[in-house]
This record gives C-alpha cells, sequence and structure tokens, in this order.
C-alpha cells in the first residue's frame, strides 16, 4: 500500500548544499518528508526518511529567522524548514512528531488530541496558551509604545504578560507566570522588541524573560515593527500595518509584468484593510500591498495570459476599487474559500 498522505503545504526550506532558503512544496507521508521545487512537479526534489529522525522546535540555529524548525535523520543530516505563522509551524511539528513515534513503535499514524493539564506550569501546552494570549477580546493588548526615541508597535511590556497569566489564572504567582513566559519565549510565541528585553533574551545559557515595565515584546506572528520618529511620509505608510492579523500564510501570486507566478506569503489586515505580500524565503519588507476597501473578490476557472502549465485549479481575482486586477491561487479548494471569504469581510468593514 501508498503511504497516505497527512499534511501538505507551502514551507521555506534551507538548501543542503548552498546556504541559500527557498519556497517548496512539502508533503508529509506516513514514512517520510517529500518536497517538490513546485506543487505540479510529479517527482520530489528530495525525500526525507523519517525512521530514526528527530525533530527539534523552535529550532533557534539562526538569529534573522523564526519559525524554523529542524528535522535531523538517522545519518545526522539535518533539514530546516521554516514556516509562515505559529499556527502552520505547530501543526507541522504536531503531525511530524506523531508520525516519528508511529514508525518507532510500529503503529499506523493516527492523530490524538494533544489537550494537556495546565493546572501545573510544566504542563501547560503552549501552543493553546499563545493562541488565548492574541485573543483580541480577552488576550494581551498589542499597543504603540514610544521608548528611546523610537515607536514599537503592536507590542507589550514583559510586566503586561506576567499580569495578564496570573489575571487569567494560568499562573498562582509571578514567579510561576515567569517561568511560562520564559517558556513561551524560548518556544518562539514571543518575541523581544528592544534593547532591554533582547538582552534579556541572549544572556547567559537559558534565556531570561523580564518582568518589567520597560521590557518589550511582541507575538511572533504579529504586525509589530519599530520606527524612529518620522516624516508624515512614513507615518502614512506604517498606517497600513496598523490593522489585526485576520490571516496570513502563502499563496501562488500572478505577476503584473512578466505574467509569471511565484509563492508569496501573504498577510490580511483590517481597519486600514491592506493584503500585504512578501517573499517567504526573505524576511524583509514587504514586496508590495493591495488596499482591499471597495474590492471585489470572486472564484475563477482560468487566468487570462496565464500558461496552462502554470496553474491548476483553485484560482482566486482580486478587483481593487481602482480597477486593479490581481490573480491568485491557493493550494486546496477550502483553503480558496477561506481567503475569499477573509478578504470579503475585510473589504466591507474595514478603511
Amino acid at each position: 500500500m501508498e503511504p497516505q498522505e497527512i499534511r501538505e503545504g507551502y514551507l521555506v526550506k534551507k538548501g543542503t548544499l548552498l546556504n541559500s532558503w527557498s519556497t517548496v512544496w512539502v508533503v508529509l507521508s506516513e514514512d517520510g518528508v517529500d518536497f517538490y521545487k513546485k506543487k505540479t512537479d510529479r517527482s520530489p526534489k528530495g525525500m526525507i526518511p523519517l525512521k530514526g529522525a528527530t525533530l527539534s522546535s523552535p529550532c533557534q540555529d539562526f538569529v534573522k529567522r523564526t519559525l524554523v524548525f529542524k528535522i535531523t535523520t538517522e545519518k545526522k543530516q539535518d533539514h530546516f524548514f521554516q514556516a509562515s505563522h505559529v499556527e502552520e509551524r505547530e501543526l507541522w511539528v504536531k503531525d511530524i512528531k506523531r508520525a516519528i513515534i508511529c514508525i518507532q513503535g510500529g503503529k499506523k499514524f493516527a492523530r490524538k488530541s494533544t489537550r494537556r493539564s495546565i493546572r501545573l506550569p510544566e504542563t501547560v501546552n503552549l501552543a493553546a496558551l499563545y493562541t488565548e494570549m492574541k485573543n483580541q477580546d480577552e488576550g494581551v493588548k498589542e499597543l504603540k509604545l514610544e521608548q528611546e526615541n523610537r515607536v514599537f508597535n503592536h507590542c507589550f511590556t514583559g510586566a503586561t504578560v506576567i499580569d495578564w497569566l496570573i489575571s487569567k489564572e494560568k499562573a498562582r504567582n509571578r514567579p510561576e507566570a515567569l517561568m511560562l513566559a520564559t517558556g513561551l519565549m524560548n518556544e518562539g510565541f514571543l518575541q523581544p522588541a528592544g534593547d532591554l528585553s533582547k538582552e534579556g533574551a541572549e544572556s547567559g545559557e537559558q534565556a531570561a524573560f523580564l518582568d518589567d515595565t520597560k521590557a518589550l515584546y511582541y507575538f511572533a506572528d504579529s504586525g509589530f515593527f519599530c520606527e524612529g520618529y518620522s516624516s508624515d511620509e512614513d507615518v502614512l505608510l506604517k498606517e497600513e500595518f496598523r490593522g489585526n492579523i485576520i490571516k496570513q500564510g502563502c499563496l501562488v501570486k500572478q505577476g503584473h509584468r512578466r505574467k509569471n507566478w511565484k509563492v508569496r506569503k501573504f498577510i490580511l489586515r483590517d481597519d486600514p484593510a491592506y493584503i500585504h505580500y512578501y517573499d517567504p524565503a526573505k524576511a524583509d519588507d514587504p514586496l508590495g500591498s493591495i488596499h482591499l476597501r471597495g474590492a471585489v473578490v470572486t472564484a475563477v476557472d482560468y487566468v487570462p495570459d496565464a500558461k496552462k502549465k502554470d496553474i491548476d485549479g483553485n484560482l482566486f481575482e482580486i478587483i481593487t476599487a481602482d480597477e486593479t486586477h490581481y490573480f491568485l491561487q491557493a493550494a486546496t479548494d477550502q483553503e480558496r474559500k477561506e481567503w475569499i471569504k477573509a478578504i470579503q469581510m475585510v473589504s466591507k468593514s474595514g478603511k
């Protein structure tokens, strides 16, 4: 019997020979991980056997890259992958770990609940706790804070995190809450923003989260950015990033000039209604943005000027208020529906 396919999607992978990162289509099966240059390729670019393999997450081997996990094969070859956001990384890590355990025990892969008790700090499900912290109504509030002639957007203080953990009865006291917060930072869910918090994260063998009103942090997949005091033009540009993140992930986008298709990481924000797109292999500024206020988004069956070999369904089109057309492709029909629904909501409610 053919191995069961467990999960598939776009990830960024580090080259095994060169120190370059590129976007690949990844398929996890019961006994291994295959990765392809394109989703439409029939033969994989490489295969990673999971028998005897180990998984490390978060992988902090790269200072400028977050959301990385590492698979080390039985022959001690390392493979590094980077997800586009925290929830995506956690889903991949959970399924790969489960596949490795099933191989070791000679069992058939089957998902099981990972819900754990949170009565004791060491048994907390950090991924679930992170989701609660990000809740727009009941979670930790993201603020615009000024410090040392710089403005930190979408961040919060270390003391705020500790206060929230205690108020929500996730911890009984400040030392216990500090242990949880340090775990969230070490797992890559929380990131240091200012100089003080970065010093704490980099000091000694064990990174330290600081219970301090001057230590600044941000959610790993938030819209965080830092700026100095700047001109009115800069303020207008930064306004695009002020909205809450509604949805994010990788899509294939058609270029406007060459009409070629490339994988891009998209981040959808509300109020103001913008969707920014990035090169997922680089930690740079966005390549561009689409203002969604008054835009129309619909599913389409074909794209003008597109070569048939470049596309294979799950297409949709965004037409902006100034009648600019953007053609995008999701990995699955369900993913396309989710993106269309989210963009429609933002285009009507955001400004």
